[in-house]
């Protein structure tokens, strides 16, 4: 069987599953299942799929059927063009908080924190778009430190990034430049509508606070300005309706400059302020 061939009754298994968008996902693990890029497999169509490339894809479209998320799957995935290392220790990175990076990159920095870090993809993407910056990555999650770890060994960063398991603020010293946090921010009450990709298969610990969605913002801002150096920014990732709560923590803690920026689609999705 050509691997063209093979492709048909795979997208329609996912279609079947309730996968949004069954074709890309189904090329994307045949390319990763014949060991090539998902840029070439137009070129690899018409090849006779071989029986372990066969086992291989028949395997990763179980999986996907059952919505497991197709990062996990293929062990990886792309962020502000750098691929990272994903497990179901971590959160897939996503492209929206890529709105967090370009708003960090606006004004220079040599510190930063990165709270929550997860696979480190904001942390140790601030550090390979500024050469000059060191940075710390904090987590409650050994194994997701573990993560972010290879992820800034695979980027050559590790001379650059250190990590620390702890809860939120507790325990770190210095002051930085920039903090920066895509922290859980989901209601307890949100959780059950969420897609199956997320509540079934990502990491509860990333996910939500068990509470309001609040939690970790109350928490960072209040610890927050004694770790800003003069001038430092704190910038937060949000859920599309925490923008002006956010904004107003930020005012409590004496932060100034205090903007909501809002994604792609319109939502709030970005607060910052400086000390």
């Amino acid at each position: 069987m050509s691997a063209k061939l093979a492709l048909i009754p795979a997208i329609a298994r996912l279609r079947d599953a309730g996968v949004e968008d069954p074709a890309r996902d189904a090329r994307i693990l045949l390319a990763h299942a014949m060991g090539i890029g998902a840029d070439r497999l137009t070129l690899h169509l018409t090849d006779p799929l071989q029986a372990p490339a066969a086992a291989r894809f028949e395997a990763a479209i179980a999986d996907r059927a059952a919505r497991r998320p197709v990062s996990q799957i293929i062990g990886s995935r792309l962020f502000y063009g750098r691929r990272f290392i994903v497990t179901a220790d971590t959160l897939d990175p996503r492209p929206e908080t890529e709105i967090l990076i370009e708003e960090a990159l606006r004004a220079p920095f040599d510190t930063v924190l990165d709270i929550g870090t997860g696979t480190g993809a904001i942390l140790l993407t601030l550090l390979a778009e500024r050469p000059q910056a060191q940075g710390m990555g904090s987590d409650l999650s050994a194994a997701a430190l573990a993560v972010a770890g290879r992820n800034a060994g695979a980027l050559d960063l590790s001379p650059r990034a250190r990590f620390q398991q702890t809860s939120w603020l507790e325990g770190v010293s210095g002051r930085f430049d920039l903090i920066v946090s895509n922290p859980p921010y989901i209601a307890l009450a949100e959780m059950a509508g969420l897609e199956p990709e997320v509540r079934e298969h990502e990491p509860h610990l990333a996910l939500t606070d068990g509470a309001d969605g609040l939690t970790a913002y109350r928490e960072i801002t209040a610890q927050a300005p004694e770790h800003l150096a003069p001038g430092g920014r704190l910038i937060f990732e949000i859920g599309f309706a925490q923008g002006q709560a956010v904004a107003w923590l930020m005012a409590d803690a004496g932060l100034r400059d205090i903007r909501v920026i809002a994604d792609l689609a319109g939502h709030d999705r970005v607060v910052c302020g400086c000390l």
